[in-house]
């Protein structure tokens, strides 16, 4: 499971790299110098870079709030097919109860 990184380290990563990105001759380069400064994996700090320029608007992609979206949508659907299953259960159950010919 992936570890939970500190909001703060992200936010200075990316601070970072938006301030001194383009000394480096790359995305990778820059975050390769980064990730060591701030202690976090190199694809770890790229990732986040290439997220926050989806975000802006600079990069086609999902954005993190489409995703949140989606996430949500997703384990919405998943209750609801959940409760459709226990429901059909509780009608089988239920007309097998009420049927004379079980009598």
């Amino acid at each position: 499971m992936p570890k939970k990184i500190d909001p703060e380290v992200r936010s200075r990563a990316l601070r970072l790299l938006q301030t001194h990105g383009q000394e480096y001759p790359s995305l990778t380069a820059a975050s390769a110098a980064i990730a060591k400064q701030v202690g976090v994996g190199v694809e770890t700090v790229r990732r986040w870079a290439v997220q926050a320029e989806v975000d802006a608007g600079a990069r086609p992609g999902t954005t993190s709030e489409e995703s949140a979206e989606i996430r949500k949508l997703k384990a919405e659907n998943r209750q609801l097919r959940e409760d459709v299953a226990i429901l059909k259960a509780a009608t089988t159950f239920f007309a097998g109860e009420l049927d004379p010919r079980n009598r």
